[in-house]
């Protein structure tokens, strides 16, 4: 089966749509937002938390688990449902991006990819066929090709050759796949270059993938540069299988992205700002840290009905964090989960009921995002803690 995907509903005004992706364990109602479980776990909450939250889906790394604790481990364990007690659909993604992301650990040729743990230092091969081979054992249901990521700034020529190797390996990939229950994406590339990603999008939707993904934006580059690509890339993507961006999670970047035709995301944003004692509301990002917090009586958020909102003060929440209770973690992490869920379902309905337009108006009025500038020192800086040893 693999998966079914109907589109139910689309926006008069925009290119926003509302479907089903139908899984073998289980529905999504799209669009959708998957929570991030890199290592089979979302941090800090229990598959249990996942369900109170509404999450119908999660995302797990084939290259993360295939380094910890292996896949042969996690095969002889009953898959990565039972492994991770997880009984809803699972998207893996097959590590490009955590390959890329290695910088000066990896070495790219025709064949794969040759890289250096950052775990012990040892090295590993990945080829198309192994990575199609690991997520078949992992037993999810919507496998990711291994495509090749690359930073946002890349010349033109780099841009190119990036993308030939990303479709010669989607083309390797398909023809490895055997389980036809799991579903397999392919994924667009081309850097910031709208010709090359046109190229991306018109060679993988050739070849019949089940599902569609959009890669490589949201590492670096100006947001009006992302929704420049996204605006020429979508429409040349089949209109009838789902359409996945990678790596996007701010509220207001997802709902930007719906209204050009996006139906998927996946983020750590969410869950990492958390950790660092940020939470979402409707009107944009509050930092618990801050002394301002410290008498406050109100829950978080008072339209959020999640445990956290529901049970603790904001001023409770700032005690936490002040004192790195590990409690702390959990539920803000518990909170921003269930606003992205919240998020989700409204724009949903929204589109359902035919106001998309004015739902997002709504939003994007009431939603304050951080400062630009201020948003890429801090992905520059988390991206440095990540490739800086021990990171």
């Amino acid at each position: 089966m693999g998966c079914i995907f109907e589109v139910t509903a689309s926006a008069l005004d925009a290119g926003a749509r509302a479907g089903n992706l139908l899984t073998m364990h289980g529905s999504v109602p799209t669009p959708a937002f998957m929570p991030v479980g890199t290592q089979g776990t979302v941090k800090s909450l229990t598959p249990e938390d996942l369900e109170c939250a509404g999450t119908c889906v999660v995302l797990a790394n084939t290259y993360h688990l295939y380094l910890r604790p292996g896949i042969d481990i996690i095969e002889h364990m009953g898959g990565l449902h039972r492994f991770m007690a997880w009984n809803g659909p699972i998207l893996t993604d097959s590590g490009g991006f955590q390959v890329f992301s290695l910088a000066g650990l990896r070495r790219v040729s025709d064949e794969g990819v040759l890289f250096s743990s950052h775990i012990d230092g040892g090295d590993h091969f990945f080829t198309p066929e192994s990575a199609i081979a690991y997520q078949e054992r992992l037993g999810s249901d919507i496998a990711m090709v291994l495509d090749v990521c690359h930073a946002h700034d890349l010349d033109a020529a780099g841009a190119k050759k990036a993308m030939d190797l990303t479709h010669r390996w989607a083309a390797r990939c398909l023809q490895a796949h055997q389980r036809s229950e799991q579903a397999l994406f392919g994924i667009v590339q081309g850097g910031t270059n709208i010709e090359f990603r046109l190229e991306s999008a018109h060679f993988l939707a050739s070849q019949g993938f089940q599902g569609y993904a959009i890669g490589g934006l949201s590492v670096g580059e100006p947001k009006e540069t992302t929704w420049n690509v996204l605006e020429a890339t979508l429409p040349a993507l089949p209109c009838d299988s789902p359409r996945y961006l990678m790596g996007v999670g701010a509220p207001d970047d997802i709902v930007r992205s719906v209204a050009l035709g996006v139906d998927l995301f996946d983020s750590v944003l969410p869950t990492r700002v958390a950790r660092h004692g940020a939470v979402y509301t409707t009107g944009g990002r509050l930092n618990l840290r801050n002394a301002q917090y410290e008498r406050c009586e109100e829950p978080i958020d008072r339209e959020c009905d999640c445990y956290t909102c529901r049970t603790f003060t904001t001023a409770y929440m700032h005690h936490l964090f002040r004192c790195e209770e590990l409690l702390a973690y959990r539920l803000a992490t518990i909170h921003n989960v269930r606003f992205m869920v919240r998020l989700m379902s409204g724009i949903r309905q929204a589109i359902l009921g035919g106001r998309f337009a004015d739902y997002q108006a709504e939003f994007l009025g009431r939603y304050k995002p951080p400062d630009e500038q201020a948003r890429l020192e801090q992905k520059r800086k988390w991206s440095a803690a990540r490739h800086a040893p021990g990171g």
